[in-house]
């Protein structure tokens, strides 16, 4: 009975994250080709294409999102693995740890901000140096960020990458004899990097690999980190299409449409070089074995591992500190290092206009990531996951809306919501969301789920209690901890997500990340410090209770605590 109900769970995992996707494709492919009824499109033409072809510097745009995306994964799968080989089972790697698991519930948009109020020709780096170091007395005419090749951006990219992959990389190390392996390799002669890449990294790639192309797709169509840091003539497709969706002229959604549709064949092509750079990399890795060199002396690989793991930590970190001063500075000319004084009349001023879309937010995220944890309670209760069974080829469709750019099927989503005259609202946005926090939220449980020991309740069983009760008064009780941590990761999720929020929402319905974005082309520091700041925080009190919880709960069981 469990592989039947196993795959009917499944198949409900399918229907209710494939339909949107595979319905917003559809609402961007067919506008694409000239058929919107709703806007007098009755016919299939390419037209729309030739207009898309005909935008100035379209080609740079594609370029620039499709290098920012390959470089942003290349860069954080080396700096990841390259810490994981070096440091793995050493007090370093357990310290770095602690410090880099609290970042993956920063906001993208508020990692962003923090390394733009960073770098900025008048940011707080060069305020330490000058005038002293650069001689400058006024900020210099640097085009940072926004810079032409969108370094400032890969650089956030890796910031805010770096985490997610290392905190999954921690997922699957287990799964691997990673002590064993490490002394075989030093027993041969290999330097730690060395030998683990030969004994230990195609086993973990193989089950990192979709995260990694989940990265891959978000850095090549992200869109509100592009807003803050990318290049702005042109800026990159994902952002042209968003302004072509958000045009008063209702034609300019057929050119989205075609835009979003080419954005869609712009991920194809970026997994197709992925692909091909993994072959490369596994030929090279190939040759390294056989060669019988054994690298021994990897001090500077491995510091260098350390050093860039240290540097996307310290950069998020500081950046968010500094967003926190500015939102209480006063007078804070360049080059002064800090501010004349602080004064709270920059959050007086914005607190009437912050309570509303602080709500909005609130609620959102509450919603979304409160339904998709009874939804992943329910499916890993019917999937019947425990004593250590897995069915980990079943849930690689969690990855389905991770692996299909955003743009190219909300917007469809959007063109197909109006086109039926249904009202952009709470509910509608609500919905998207469940579909982005739900991978999140299985994910987080899934594991502690199949660890539960299945003997406590073999033994409620034995008491003659039925399935329900066994569930709600032995497993959750056990998963409280667990359980609170993925409702965190959930709302976290929803706090940062910027373009279903405001595509399917038609600018109706504004949260602090949607208004933080839309500050972005401002030049009001301290308003924009406090959007930012208040959009990390967030997740920040998320996982705050989260840890919190089951200490107050459970204070006198220790064991429940843990």
């Amino acid at each position: 009975m469990a592989q039947p109900t196993r795959l009917g769970g499944n198949a409900l995992l399918a229907f209710i994250l494939g339909l949107p996707i595979l319905a917003g494709l559809a609402g961007t492919i067919l506008p694409a080709f000239g058929y919107l009824p709703a806007l007098g499109g009755f016919r299939v033409t390419l037209a729309h294409f030739a207009e898309l072809a005909a935008q100035p510097h379209i080609l740079r745009s594609v370029l620039t999102g499709l290098a920012a995306g390959l470089l942003t994964t290349v860069a954080a799968t080396a700096v990841v693995g390259t810490f994981v080989a070096g440091f793995a089972g050493t007090p370093t790697f357990a310290r770095i740890q602690h410090l880099v698991s609290p970042l993956l519930a920063v906001p993208h948009a508020a990692a962003a901000f923090a390394l733009a109020f960073l770098v900025a020709p008048s940011g707080f780096l060069l305020r330490l140096i000058s005038p002293e170091v650069t001689g400058f007395t006024r900020p210099p005419d640097w085009l940072l960020p926004n810079d032409p090749f969108a370094l400032t951006m890969i650089a956030g990219l890796i910031a805010k990458e770096v985490p997610f992959l290392f905190l999954v990389t921690l997922a699957a190390l287990p799964q691997l004899a990673v002590t064993r392996a490490s002394r075989l390799a030093a027993a041969l002669g290999y330097g730690r990097v060395a030998g683990f890449a030969v004994c230990l990294w195609p086993a973990l790639y193989r089950q990192i690999r979709l995260p990694v192309f989940a990265v891959l797709v978000y850095s090549v169509s992200v869109v509100d980190v592009a807003m803050i840091l990318g290049p702005k003539l042109p800026p990159t497709l994902p952002v042209r299409v968003t302004q072509w969706a958000g045009d008063d002229d209702l034609g300019a959604r057929f050119l989205a449409s075609a835009g979003a549709f080419l954005q869609l064949g712009v991920v194809v092509a970026a997994m197709a070089i992925w692909i091909a750079l993994e072959r490369i990399g596994k030929a090279v890795l190939a040759r390294l074995t056989f060669s019988g060199r054994r690298f021994a002396r990897d001090g500077a690989v491995r510091a260098a591992g350390a050093l860039a793991m240290t540097t996307c930590t310290v950069t998020i970190f500081a950046g968010l500190s500094l967003l926190s001063i500015w939102s209480v500075a006063g007078l804070w000319p360049f080059p002064d290092a800090l501010p004349g004084s602080l004064t709270p009349n920059t959050w007086m001023r914005i607190l009437p206009q912050l309570w509303a879309p602080l709500g909005t937010t609130v609620a959102l995220a509450l919603s979304a990531s409160s339904l998709a944890l009874v939804f992943t309670i329910l499916l890993l209760y019917r999937n019947g996951i425990a004593g250590g069974r897995k069915d980990a080829g079943g849930y690689r469709l969690l990855y389905l809306p991770l692996l299909v750019p955003e743009i190219s099927f909300i917007f469809g989503l959007q063109v197909l919501m109006l086109s039926a005259g249904l009202t952009p609202g709470f509910a509608s946005v609500l919905a998207v969301h469940f579909v982005f926090v739900l991978p999140y939220v299985l994910l987080s449980l899934s594991a502690p789920w199949r660890e539960v020991d299945p003997r406590f309740e073999k033994i409620a069983a034995g008491f003659g209690k039925p399935a329900l009760e066994i569930l709600f008064a032995v497993r959750l009780p056990l998963l409280f901890r667990a359980c609170l941590t993925a409702l965190a990761v959930g709302f976290a999720v929803s706090v940062s997500l910027y373009l279903p929020t405001l595509l399917i929402g038609s600018g109706r319905l504004t949260t602090i990340t949607t208004e933080a974005v839309a500050l972005s082309s401002g030049g009001d520091r301290r308003v924009i410090g406090i959007y930012a700041f208040v959009q990390g925080l967030l997740p920040f009190l998320a996982f705050l209770v989260a840890s919190l919880g089951p200490q107050l709960l459970f204070r006198n069981r220790r064991a429940m605590r843990t």
